[in-house]
């Protein structure tokens, strides 16, 4: 997506310097500088400059304004953003004229949507829409439309994206205006799955912002017209496409644009059967692409993944597997992020709606108490007030009885003392996991394990140092888990882990992972040194089916063979053996179970190991 702060700006008109007197030509030159602010930032900076070392003693109310907002904008384009929001926000509160506000406002919008501030800029947003029902300039009124259209968009609400858009596009014959409008409403209606079925009007609008110069917005059209194509099963002529004009993107130097384009055939390539091809356009995104929140750094590391495992190499490959998670799900927050803005907004907004029209009601309902009788007024005032405490009690009470739920049914499916599922709760996910990967075909591995020795540990250090080992045990195996596997402690010391999509070689691997993680478990914060181990037992779909009970029957049997074979280890059901190597001692001499040592007193205590 463009900038936000170079999109949708409003064009302006230099007035030439003919005019006699120094105001004229001051107000010449604020009008110059505010034509070129975005395109050519370096002239206008030195006339910037130049207008604020020769601002004169006489300066008006409006010239003030503008030089105002101009030096905001400054700060913005020069990457300060929060001090540029500060100046445009306070240029905001104090402008007379609605021109100023618009466009004050605007720019805080652009600057929020920036810095990734959704909830800050769709509040700036909600503030300045009403203006635009003034009697303002057309240019300013389509401005805060295209602002509009661009941070919904970016907020994910594209339908009001593309109605903004639209609204832009239905009262503006400029032309720059109509391309940034065009380019965010056909990229609202892509991600709408409505795109036009015509490729004119993509190729109109290229030819539309080529004509205004604007080479990253006609190729973020081009970009689009190449999905377009390729879902239409000519990925050819995408690629074609995508080649062509590749050199005049790289020489925008706007990241996410060349991230795009080399993302797009880095994909196409590896569809094609040139893994060589994909691989170096793909590690061009990663390397210029710009961003940690970008749809094109996941594709490219996901292609990048696909080329390691045709090339049937897997240390590569779970390397770029690694790094496309991270990637995934950092984009995934971002959008997520950006979702839980516009509600969080859109739930005060109309909060402030319904107090408004409430507040309204009881103002018409007093002034005709007030024309019927005016000695009824006091008693009037006295019913509203009521009315509100009531409405206040009813929110109260309503919000109050909605916690409850909220805690009691935490309370139902959390163990209280580690934070992961309780028993109830984990068999409840585990079975209706297991029933959808079974229609779906999908393999699934379940991990028991038990702490060794556990009891012992409670009869030597106590309870409390128990429950503290049972949280750190959590912690620990917390890294080794995705988000959509389950995780649970069955009772006591004993866990399990319901992991989907996984055989039996990955169940092994996050099994050693986390048995690896809860022997490096440092004790000596719980006042006492002594080591921490468990012993794993594992079953998977292929061979004990997707029964829950069979599958806990057979994990918990390989859990007891490795107790039996020495504890600290890890056994599959289905191989003989053990399935990973033993492991060192996991009671070095420093820290025998029978002589625990306090790291308060420095004493060993007598005890006899279980």
């Amino acid at each position: 997506m463009v900038c936000l702060l170079v999109s949708l700006l409003p064009g302006a008109v230099v007035v030439g310097a003919e005019n006699a007197g120094p105001a004229a030509t001051f107000d010449a030159r604020l009008e110059q500088a505010d034509t070129l602010r975005s395109a050519d930032p370096a002239t206008f900076r030195e006339l910037l400059a130049e207008l604020n070392a020769t601002t004169p003693d006489d300066l008006t109310a409006g010239q003030g304004e503008r030089l105002d907002y101009l030096n905001a904008y400054a700060l913005v384009l020069g990457g300060r953003y929060e001090e540029g929001i500060a100046a445009a926000t306070a240029l905001f509160e104090r402008a007379q004229g609605a021109n100023m506000k618009v466009r004050a406002g605007a720019l805080v919008v652009n600057a929020r949507a920036i810095t990734r501030d959704f909830a800050g800029g769709l509040r700036m947003l909600g503030k300045v829409l009403p203006f635009t029902r003034d009697d303002i300039d057309d240019a300013n009124r389509e401005h805060v439309f295209g602002v509009a259209a661009v941070i919904h968009n970016q907020a994910g609400q594209y339908r009001i994206g593309r109605e903004y858009a639209e609204r832009v596009l239905s009262t503006t014959e400029a032309p720059r205006a109509r391309c940034f409008a065009g380019q965010t409403r056909l990229q609202a209606m892509q991600e709408l799955k409505q795109s036009p079925a015509e490729d004119r009007e993509f190729t109109a609008l290229v030819d539309v912002c080529e004509a205004q110069r604007e080479a990253v917005v006609a190729n973020l059209v081009r970009a689009m017209l190449a999905r377009k194509w390729d879902g239409e099963g000519n990925r050819p002529r995408a690629v074609a496409i995508l080649e062509r004009h590749l050199p005049e993107v790289e020489r925008t130097g706007y990241p996410p644009l060349i991230g795009e384009f080399h993302a797009l055939l880095a994909e196409y390539k590896l569809a094609a059967g040139d893994p060589a091809g994909a691989d170096a356009h793909a590690l061009a995104t990663i390397e210029r692409g710009g961003g940690d929140f970008t749809r094109s750094l996941v594709a490219a590391h996901l292609t990048r993944y696909r080329v390691a495992e045709a090339r049937n190499d897997p240390v590569q490959a779970l390397a770029h597997y690694r790094r496309y998670a991270e990637a995934d799900k950092a984009q995934l927050d971002e959008v997520k992020a950006r979702e839980l803005a516009y509600q969080i907004v859109s739930h005060e907004t109309f909060q402030q709606t319904q107090q408004i029209e409430l507040l309204n009601r009881q103002n018409e309902v007093l002034q005709l108490q007030q024309r019927v009788q005016e000695q009824s007024a006091q008693n009037s005032r006295l019913l509203v007030l009521m009315l509100l405490l009531l409405l206040a009690s009813i929110a109260f009470w309503a919000y109050k009885t909605k916690r409850v739920q909220v805690s009691l049914r935490h309370l139902a499916e959390t163990d209280a003392l580690t934070g992961i599922s309780n028993r109830h709760h984990f068999n409840d996910r585990a079975a209706a996991t297991l029933a959808r990967s079974a229609r779906m075909g999908e393999d699934a591995a379940l991990v028991m394990f038990d702490l060794d020795r556990f009891k012992s540990i409670n009869d030597h250090y106590g309870h409390g140092v128990g429950d503290w080992v049972l949280q750190r045990v959590v912690e620990a195996c917390a890294t080794a888990r995705r988000d959509v596997d389950w995780f649970g402690r069955l009772g006591g010391e004993e866990f399990a882990l319901l992991l989907v999509g996984a055989d039996g070689a990955e169940a092994v691997r996050v099994a050693e992972e986390c048995r690896r993680c809860i022997a490096a478990i440092d004790t000596r914060g719980s006042g006492y040194a002594f080591a921490v181990t468990a012993s794993f037992g594992i079953s998977t779909t292929t061979l004990s089916g997707y029964d829950l009970t069979r599958l806990l029957t057979h994990a918990d049997r390989m859990l007891y063979r490795a107790k039996r074979g020495g504890r600290n280890r890890v056994c599959l059901y289905g191989i003989p053996g053990p399935a990973a190597l033993p492991v060192a001692d996991a009671h070095p001499p420093s820290a025998r179970m029978d002589e625990p040592v306090s790291l308060h007193t420095g004493e060993r205590r007598r005890a006899t190991a279980s």
